[in-house]
């Protein structure tokens, strides 16, 4: 899909400013440094942008983020544009209770809409769904329930495949391959192979039709809110143990085609930093074991 001029203007000017920030490069459900807060209305009476995003570099926060930023490029930032707060793990900041009046269940990423009375959305598809009902008028990125009924169900089905399927699954299976404190190989095998399994649903899907691009859509599909909640996801596909994508092929060249897109390239960059692609395996265990201290840490009983 190629942008109109204007946006490509929209995409430029906000590269400049990532550009202009000083970020590391965590790994895909690693936490970004730590930002305090001291409550729910000190932030909201500082917001000077019509949205806040409250997220981490994880698979799920970087879902809303490219959604945003897709919308900033197409309807220009006088209409959408975000301040991001990055939410610190390390420090469970996400269980803290400012957090949880935002969003109940102590989790990113979340959503608040200042221009609709500081409306708060958690869940990252359902954010997905608000953005689309909301902020995509000209359904650029999603599909009209009423003139297009079918193209708008496929998306639902491909959405709550990820969020139900894909990301807890894939979830575990980082979870037993990088995080637990002893390795347990039934977990292990367990979750990778599902993992992999619902790869080549998505494979089954991509070779339809005679070969698609997207996953919803007529023909070969549209690049919708359908794919950019599973992206997340697959773009981290060897940080719970997969060695390569060769047994998915057109899942590989649909990761690729959606990652060329200007606005996912700085989507993956909220909050600053996000994670950088192939980490040498030494960089992907040392990042693992930093982690692995504040999960577990985390999980201990209270």
């Amino acid at each position: 899909m190629s942008l109109p001029l204007q946006s490509l203007r929209n995409v430029a000017l906000r590269r400049i400013q990532l550009l202009n920030r000083s970020f590391t490069a965590p790994a895909p459900n690693a936490a970004p440094a730590p930002v305090r807060f001291t409550s729910t209305a000190a932030t909201a009476t500082a917001m000077s942008k019509p949205f806040t995003l409250w997220t981490a570099a994880t698979p799920n926060g970087y879902k809303v983020s490219i959604y945003l930023e897709e919308l900033k490029a197409a309807y220009g930032a006088d209409k959408i544009d975000y301040e991001v707060k990055s939410l610190s793990f390390q420090k469970n900041e996400q269980k803290e209770p400012w957090f949880i009046k935002i969003n109940p269940n102590g989790r990113i990423p979340a959503f608040t809409d200042h221009k609709r009375n500081d409306f708060n959305v958690f869940e990252s598809a359902a954010i997905l769904l608000y953005l689309a009902q909301h902020y995509d008028p000209e359904h650029k990125f999603s599909f009209d329930p009423v003139t297009q009924p079918d193209e708008y169900s496929e998306s639902l089905q491909w959405i709550f495949f990820a969020h139900g399927g894909l990301g807890p699954i894939q979830g575990q299976a980082n979870h037993f391959y990088r995080y637990a404190p002893e390795k347990i190989p039934y977990g292990i095998t367990r979750y990778l192979n599902e993992t992999k399994r619902l790869y080549e649903v998505l494979e089954i899907r991509l070779t339809q039709d005679g070969g698609r691009d997207y996953l919803a859509g007529a023909g070969k599909g549209k690049y919708s809110i359908a794919d950019m909640n599973a992206f997340g996801w697959v773009r981290a596909w060897n940080w719970c143990g997969i060695e390569n994508l060769d047994f998915v092929p057109h899942v590989a060249a649909w990761l690729e085609r959606i990652a060329a897109r200007p606005a996912v390239e700085i989507g993956v960059t909220v909050p600053s930093g996000g994670h950088k692609a192939n980490l040498s395996k030494e960089e992907q265990d040392k990042i693992a074991e930093e982690a692995r201290k504040w999960i577990m840490a985390g999980n201990a009983p209270k």
